[in-house]
């Protein structure tokens, strides 16, 4: 049951917020309840989220497989355009072939002609010489073939190519798009499941809370706490619970909170400050998070006693400290409950060194030390004086008074929502 340290720190709050920040805390709920006030997506709206998510996320899937079936089959020797490419290379090595050939030609023709007797006839002459001339056209002609053969090997290899560095594009996008696919289809599972293990929490709380009841007659009260703390001293205490109802309660668990702030009631002191307890054998730290061990059981008009210490570090400087103490209890038949209110004993720290003198237990709201050399503090006007005026101001005991009163407001309505925990868990 978190109840009682949700309050608890929600008054801790109140001890060191400023009155400027408190005064303007409205203005600022204002500012927040259009974002607190938005709706939250109904399961079924999740549901719908996330089926649609897998619709397409398996349509992503369905497209990578596409695109890298489709990539093999460019890749594939038998693709028009590698066939092509395949064609326009043996076209162009013809050619080329056709060329030397026909370049040859040209250098027999020639040759041919410079062979010639002196006794050659005109018809001789000419006939030879017209082979030349027919060679060396046949020779450009074998030139423009292959260089004609040559561009188209070209357009057909980039053709292939380009088509090849498509393909593999298109794949790189088609598993981009199923990782951004899976992603989302991930997010919407896991705020599905999360709404669904919410709301599944929700209707546990909502068929636990109906047992859980305030009860007046379970009280925690404080006894032996000095209402001035000297920095570096140890003190021992006792946290007493009372059964003051005419029924046994199968198990009752004590809660203790403890929080310090120095003079201006603004820095927090909470790590120098340490409050424990005793199960008899050892000392235990209380953490502001947990219960202590159970009490099982405490029968009606019982009492136990708990035995606390608290000790505040010798560097802490003069201020304020506040111990919240209350108790719930649970019952075997699943019935449970607990105090209404969160009973807050004040004290002040003094600073190592000090002596306080004789002073008075710490009491639930103003604590007013009795000694001669304090003057007690009531109101804002109000100053310390002696050993203590380094101990605090009074705004910051008045701060103090008014976080132990928002607890005794907000603790009675607050039982009602406790959560009554599964077996073996009381945290």
């Amino acid at each position: 049951m978190k109840i009682r340290r949700i309050l608890a720190t929600a008054v801790a709050a109140a001890v060191t917020t400023p009155v400027l920040l408190l005064s303007a805390a409205p203005a600022f709920a204002d500012a927040k309840s259009a974002a607190q006030t938005q709706e939250k997506p109904s399961i079924a709206e999740l549901e719908k989220a996330a089926a649609a998510a897998q619709t397409a996320y398996d349509a992503a899937v369905a497209a990578e497989a596409a695109a890298e079936a489709e990539l093999e089959a460019i890749l594939s020797d038998t693709a028009p355009l590698a066939v092509a490419a395949k064609a326009a290379a043996t076209a162009a090595a013809d050619a080329a072939t056709a060329k030397t050939a026909a370049d040859q030609a040209v250098v027999d023709a020639k040759a041919e002609l410079a062979a010639l007797p002196g006794t050659a006839t005109d018809e001789e002459k000419a006939a030879a010489t017209t082979k030349v001339t027919e060679a060396e056209t046949a020779a450009v002609a074998a030139d423009e073939a292959k260089t004609a053969a040559d561009a188209a090997l070209v357009e057909a290899n980039d053709a292939r190519d380009d088509e090849r560095v498509a393909a593999v594009r298109k794949l790189g996008q088609a598993q981009k798009a199923t990782e951004d696919a899976l992603a989302a289809k991930t997010a919407a599972d896991e705020a599905l499941a999360k709404a669904k293990e919410e709301a599944a929490e929700e209707g546990e709380e909502g068929e636990e809370e109906g047992d859980c009841v305030p009860e007046a007659k379970l009280t925690t009260v404080v006894t032996g706490l000095p209402s001035v703390v000297v920095a570096g001293k140890k003190v021992d205490f006792k946290l007493r619970v009372t059964n003051g109802t005419d029924k046994t309660m199968d198990e009752v668990f004590p809660f203790a909170y403890v929080h310090a702030t120095d003079k201006s009631g603004l820095k927090d002191l909470d790590e120098l400050v340490r409050l424990q307890w005793s199960n008899g054998s050892k000392w235990k730290t209380v953490d502001n998070e947990h219960y202590m061990d159970a009490i099982s059981p405490l029968k009606a008009g019982a009492h136990a006693d708990v035995k606390m210490r608290l000790t505040i570090d010798a560097s802490a400087p003069a201020g304020n400290g506040v111990t919240f103490v209350a108790g719930d209890y649970w019952n075997d038949n699943g019935t449970c409950g607990g105090t209404p209110d969160l009973e807050g004993y004040e004290f002040l720290i003094a600073a190592a060194g000090t002596d306080p003198g004789k002073v008075d237990d710490a009491k639930p709201g103003k604590t007013e030390p009795n000694n001669s050399n304090l003057t007690p503090q009531t109101g804002t006007s109000a100053a310390p004086t002696g050993s203590l005026a380094a101990t605090g101001t009074s705004s910051a005991v008045s701060q103090a008074a008014l976080a132990a009163g928002a607890a005794v407001a907000i603790g009675a309505g607050a039982v009602f929502v406790v959560r009554r925990r599964k077996a073996g868990s009381h945290a």
